[in-house]
């Protein structure tokens, strides 16, 4: 087991920040800031029901998932072009770089936008050139997971599903997000057989605001490889047991859970409760342009709030990269990174 070197309190923000990272649960359409939303909109001529950056900003107060969604669904309502899903990606990707991570796992929406008549391939082929460019000029991995929207009915999931095969070199995989509560994974368990026959990794939302048997049902229903979110976990002490026996990976994030009311203060959150309980977490910002929050912000007002420490940044980080859908061989590459990177902290002018 590797021993991570001693580092004093005052420099572990500093180690947050530089240390090799991935994320692996962002909704790109949840990285659309105020300022590029009005931008789009008047490049598309959309008109929006706020009158400047600061008034949509001042909306961001919400009391739940569902008053989120809302805003969210009208913010995506001025992506209309090719080029308007590249802008948004990558500019999600140059902060990325930023915070240093180095392999991301992005979420997309299609039906957020098919639905107001956007094709399926102006989404894909403006974030795909997104995560190719983003590879060129950075060296970031960036890889596309297809959600389906929950709180549409699972025909709906599988027409989305046929019009994205023919761009399958495209994704990685296919998820399940939007309102939880009310909508079981059970109700997409065809949907998701059908994914798994054709390769694709799976994913699902659990266990933000629904129940422990949300996760329990997407790992034994639909298949899941991961947990996104996955907080409810605690209360079950069954489940807790097999998701830390199985390495079942929990992609918590942080500051969407406070903004969302699923805590009440980080100082509250049970990140490192799961942690201690032996379960591959990672943290994440989920949408970041509403939750006040990019990867790294996530990282320091945590480890702030909890009093975590340098073992939990490296376990914190070693998880992301386990977790990942990339392959033995490169995980292995980004884990040697890692160490490399705690073996060299002397080396830093902090």
């Amino acid at each position: 087991m590797f021993k991570v070197p001693h580092i004093t309190p005052d420099r572990l923000p500093s180690v947050l920040r530089r240390m090799p990272k991935a994320e692996l649960h962002i909704h790109i359409e949840g990285s659309l800031e105020p300022e590029l939303i009005f931008k789009l909109a008047q490049r598309n001529q959309v008109e929006l029901p706020y009158a400047d950056v600061e008034a949509l900003r001042a909306a961001y107060a919400f009391k739940d998932l569902q008053s989120f969604l809302d805003i969210y669904y009208a913010g995506a309502s001025v992506l209309l072009k090719e080029e308007d899903f590249f802008d948004m990606a990558w500019a999600y990707l140059e902060r990325a770089a930023a915070d240093n991570v180095v392999h991301a796992e992005i979420f997309f929406d299609p039906q957020t936008h098919t639905a107001r008549g956007v094709p399926f391939e102006t989404v894909i082929r403006g974030l795909h050139h997104a995560c190719q460019r983003a590879h060129q000029e950075f060296g970031l991995s960036a890889k596309l997971i297809l959600c389906f929207l929950r709180h549409l009915s699972e025909e709906d999931a599988f027409a989305t599903l046929e019009a994205a095969l023919p761009y399958r070199h495209h994704f990685i995989g296919v998820g399940l997000d939007s309102s939880e509560l009310g909508h079981p994974p059970a109700k997409f368990e065809r949907v998701f057989a059908r994914c798994r026959e054709l390769g694709l990794h799976v994913v699902a939302h659990a266990g933000e605001e629904g129940p422990p048997e949300y996760i329990r049902d997407a790992l034994d229903l639909l298949g899941a490889e991961r947990i996104d979110h996955g907080v409810q976990a605690v209360h079950d002490p069954e489940l807790m047991r097999r998701l830390a026996h199985e390495r079942v990976p929990l992609t918590v994030c942080p500051l969407s859970n406070i903004k969302l009311c699923v805590f009440p203060s980080l100082d509250k959150h049970n990140l490192k409760a799961l942690l201690d309980a032996g379960l591959c977490v990672t943290v994440n910002s989920d949408d970041p342009a509403y939750f006040g929050g990019y990867v790294n912000d996530n990282y320091l007002r945590l480890f702030e709030a909890l009093d975590l420490s340098p073992k939990h940044a490296y376990q914190l980080a070693f998880n992301s990269f386990e977790a990942s859908f990339a392959d033995a061989a490169t995980k292995k590459a980004w884990e040697h990174e890692l160490k490399a990177f705690f073996e060299r902290l002397h080396e830093y002018d902090y």
